[in-house]
């Protein structure tokens, strides 16, 4: 089952977006990013695309 996210289409705030490129830095990956900023992870995939970042890999 897939999870709901109340925040559907919401715009990114500039805190959130820190917090991105911060998780992002540590290495973290996409649905860990995810569920820390209670977005989706299509919605962080194209987020950190839009700013360049790389997200890592699942191993």
């Amino acid at each position: 089952m897939k999870e709901r996210f109340e925040r559907h289409r919401q715009p990114w705030t500039p805190s959130e977006i820190a917090k991105l490129h911060q998780l992002a830095a540590k290495g973290m990956s996409l649905r860990a990013i995810a569920t820390a900023l209670t977005r989706s992870e299509e919605s962080v995939k194209n987020r950190a695309k839009d700013d360049k970042l790389d997200i890592a890999k699942k191993r």
